[in-house]
């Protein structure tokens, strides 16, 4: 009965990642696009949906791991779980990719890299949505590559729980569990996580055999909770809190480091009133976010003081009105203020600060008229520091059948400086630097089980790092393709391929960018309660630069590998069931970022009880 249940789901599985056996692909519905819940159907953007069930049946921990199942979606990291992690929407970097929880900004105005996803772990997560293209319209300045928006799972009818452990090399353990409750009028839930392990060496000269150096361990405390409140039938409160306390050893300037140590300290707040009247759906929504991060062991150089203690704050509120005004046809209004506020402590006690505060308003349109469905979007963002920007986006998508469509995108965007950028502790502080401004456009033709998309992006005052922070214009491209199929009988195949081509003003390719990247998958449920997975990645071309001890630097290749993950699950019964992965099963040696280790052959088990 497992193995039918699961298999009656695979012939939805078309423009979406593994659906739940309860669902198929009308019921999959996403917000972000339009910050409107929609059938993913009626969306024109280019979306994609990674749900619980192939979570779960990937057995995957991270959250930038399960983004690498994504077309179009690369990754670099400086040493392992924990480390810096660089995710790449389409060739742009995490700072250019919003980063939500349950709706809430993750990202750290006092990280030049925006978002810091290495802590983001896989706890209670329903589904994470992928919005790819400029979505400044309707998202604002931190949104001109896409948007990422992880949805935490609410709570069921009754009283629930599920508790996780899981055990396997470089000595990792983790414990998950969650506890939910729901009456007619209120519910309440709260999940935690913790994973702490040894790890391996962050840093390794290429080639080098990383058990040579020193451990550097990992550990993270992941604390959810999320509560609603029914006041009436037309009125509701929701409340969600997000903790994330995490401890991440490194190496500096040896990959014998021991002193080196980042404790961060996250915490997302989010209060909403919401309101139904006649065709109206109103919400209130206040938010707010603290970051804290001490860099343990950080000492001044010959050059000067060095930053030890960084502090970021968000806050934003906003008011948005969901309009309908046909069957199928919607208007969404917003208006709203955020803040961000920045200070760091450097090694000589010497401190600065700085903050800057953004108001803006927005409108997003819907139609559907018979096969046709179009989309505008159009947002004006009033800056204290900066010019001010109205940017936009248009969408359309023509149904030919039900089994064939044709979509296309076309969008602004608006990436102003982070405050870290402007202050850059690390150099010649650099206030003058220049908003990005992008433009983009897809063209996606879906026929049966292949999906095919061309993607352009024009950037303006690309803000990038040499020996400091300065503009520069870039061109990105590529296609990615997508075929998912049930081959042939209880198994399931699914490839993506990405073509990116990456370059600057001159012509040269932007770093770290693969120019090729090809995700294959075989899942086979054909022995009832088991499923045995596959999955591997080849890298291509991608280009790295290595800084020489003359100061001069070297362009290092750090692509052209495959590696490969192979999972299994066990269904004791409904409620329990156990598990194996093997990553990197060939023990692949790689590196995506130049003297930076990643994981050798690795082995993981775990069980999972849920009542």
């Amino acid at each position: 009965m497992t193995k039918i249940i699961k298999l009656s789901v695979l012939a939805s599985i078309l423009c979406t990642s593994i659906v739940s056996a309860n669902q198929d692909l009308g019921q999959i519905t996403v917000t972000s696009a339009t910050k409107s819940e929609q059938s993913i159907k009626d969306i024109t953007s280019n979306v994609e949906v990674i749900t619980s069930y192939e979570l779960e049946e990937k057995n995957i921990n991270s959250v930038s791991e399960a983004l690498n199942l994504v077309s179009g979606v690369g990754f670099t990291s400086n040493g392992g779980m924990g480390a810096t992690t660089s995710i790449n929407l389409r060739g742009m970097n995490s700072n250019r990719t919003l980063v939500l929880i349950d709706g809430v900004r993750f990202q750290d105005p006092s990280n030049t890299s925006g978002a810091n996803i290495a802590h983001l772990m896989v706890s209670d997560i329903k589904k994470i949505e992928v919005i790819k293209g400029a979505q400044s319209g309707i998202w604002g300045a931190e949104a001109s590559a896409g948007v990422i928006n992880i949805i935490t799972k609410s709570a069921k009818k009754g009283t629930h729980g599920s508790i996780l452990a899981e055990a396997g090399s470089f000595n990792t353990k983790k414990l998950a569990g969650t506890i939910s409750h729901k009456e007619k009028n209120y519910d309440i839930k709260l999940s935690a996580q913790k994973i702490k392990s040894d790890g391996f060496t962050t840093k390794a000269p290429r080639g080098e055999d990383i058990e040579k150096y020193e451990d550097d361990s990992y550990e993270n405390t992941t604390l959810n909770l999320k509560s609603n409140y029914k006041i009436n039938d037309d009125a509701k409160l929701n409340l969600n809190i997000v903790s994330i306390d995490a401890l991440k050893e490194y190496d500096d300037t040896s990959a014998d480091d021991i002193t080196m140590k980042s404790d961060i300290d996250n915490k997302l707040y989010n209060l909403n009133y919401i309101q139904n009247y006649n065709n109206h759906n109103i919400k209130l929504k206040i938010e707010k976010s603290d970051f804290k991060r001490e860099e343990v062991g950080t000492v001044g150089t010959n050059w000067g003081a060095a930053v030890k203690d960084f502090n970021g704050q968000h806050k934003n509120i906003e008011l948005i009105d969901n309009i309908k005004y046909n069957k199928k046809d919607f208007v969404v209004l917003g208006a709203g203020k955020k803040s961000d506020e920045v200070d760091f402590v450097k090694t000589d006690n010497s401190t600065d600060k700085k903050d800057t505060t953004n108001k803006y308003i927005y409108a997003t349109n819907s139609n559907k008229i018979d096969n046709i469905i179009l989309t505008q979007s159009v947002r004006y963002d009033k800056f204290n520091n900066f010019e001010n920007k109205t940017t936009g986006k248009v969408g359309i998508k023509y149904i030919i059948d039900k089994k064939r469509y044709i979509s296309s995108n076309i969008g602004t965007a608006y990436n102003v400086p982070s405050l870290m950028d402007m202050m850059n502790p690390w150099g010649v502080p650099r206030l003058d630097l220049k908003p990005e401004q992008i433009k983009s456009y897809d063209v996606s033709y879906k026929h049966n089980d292949i999906k095919i998309t061309y993607f352009n992006q024009n950037i303006k005052d690309m803000i990038v790092w040499g020996t400091q922070y300065t503009n520069e214009d870039a061109t990105i491209k590529g296609i990615e393709l997508e075929y998912k199929k049930e081959i042939i009988q209880d198994t399931l195949f699914a490839l993506n391929y990405t073509r990116l081509d990456a370059k600057d003003k001159d012509g040269k390719d932007l770093q770290r960018r693969a120019k090729e990247n090809l995700k294959v998958s075989v899942d086979y449920y054909g022995i009832d309660k088991l499923h045995l997975g596959l999955r591997s990645e080849y890298i291509g071309e991608r280009k790295d630069t290595r800084y020489n001890q003359d100061w001069t630097t070297t362009e290092v290749q750090t692509g052209k590998y495959t590696v490969s993950n192979f999972v299994a699950n066990y269904d004791i019964k409904k409620d329990l069931k156990v598990y194996t992965k093997i990553d990197n099963i060939t023990d692949k040696y790689y590196q995506t970022v130049d003297g930076y280790a990643t994981s050798p052959r690795a082995y993981y088990a775990g069980v999972k009880y849920s009542f």
